[in-house]
C-alpha cells in the first residue's frame, strides 16, 4: 500500500507551462521542466501498474490453498429449483463453494454411484439442509473426474448438477 501512495503523490506534479517562460533560454528551460515532469509521471504510471501487478500477485498467492474455483447457487433467482451452474469443471484442489440462494431448504449429495472410483460420496456430500439464504457448504475436491450431485428433496424437480475435477 505505502507503494501505491508514493506513486499517488508523484502524479501531483505541477506541470509548467511551455508559455510561463519568455523567449530563448527560458524557453528551452521550460521544455526541459516540462520533459523531466513528463518522465515522472510516466514513471509513477509505471510504479503504479508495477504497484497493481505486485497486489495481484499477493492476492493470488494468498487464494492459492484453496483457491475459490467455483461458486454454485442453489436454487436460482425465481425460486426455480436449480443448480447454477449445474455443469462446471474445476481444477483438483480448488474450492467449490454451494451457495443457498432461495432460502428453501437445499442439500448437495454426491452419487455415490457417480463419482470417481475410491472416493466416499458420504464424505463429500453435505446432507443437512441449507435452510436460509446466504448458508454455504465448501469442498474441495481432489481426485479427477467426474462427479454427479444432486439436492435430495428436489432432485425429482430436476435438480442435479455435474462437476468435472481436471
Amino acid at each position: 500500500m505505502a507503494v501505491l501512495s508514493s506513486c499517488a503523490a508523484a502524479v501531483t506534479v505541477v506541470v509548467p507551462s511551455p508559455f510561463a517562460a519568455g523567449a530563448g533560454a527560458g524557453a528551452a528551460l521550460s521544455r526541459t521542466r516540462r520533459r523531466r515532469t513528463t518522465t515522472t509521471v510516466v514513471r509513477a504510471s509505471l510504479g503504479r501498474a508495477a504497484g497493481a501487478a505486485a497486489v495481484a500477485v499477493a492476492a493470488t498467492a494468498i487464494l492459492a490453498g484453496g483457491a475459490l474455483a467455483q461458486e454454485v447457487l442453489l436454487g436460482a433467482d425465481g425460486g426455480v429449483l436449480v443448480f447454477e451452474p449445474n455443469d462446471f469443471s474445476v481444477k483438483a484442489g480448488e474450492t467449490i463453494t454451494f451457495k443457498n440462494n432461495a432460502g428453501y431448504p437445499h442439500n448437495v449429495v454426491f452419487d455415490e454411484d457417480a463419482v470417481p472410483g475410491g472416493v466416499d460420496a458420504s464424505k463429500i456430500s453435505q446432507e443437512e439442509y441449507l435452510n436460509s439464504p446466504g448458508e454455504t457448504f465448501s469442498i474441495t475436491l481432489t481426485v479427477p473426474g467426474t462427479y454427479a450431485f444432486y439436492c435430495e428433496p428436489h432432485a425429482g424437480a430436476g435438480m442435479v448438477g455435474k462437476v468435472t475435477v481436471n
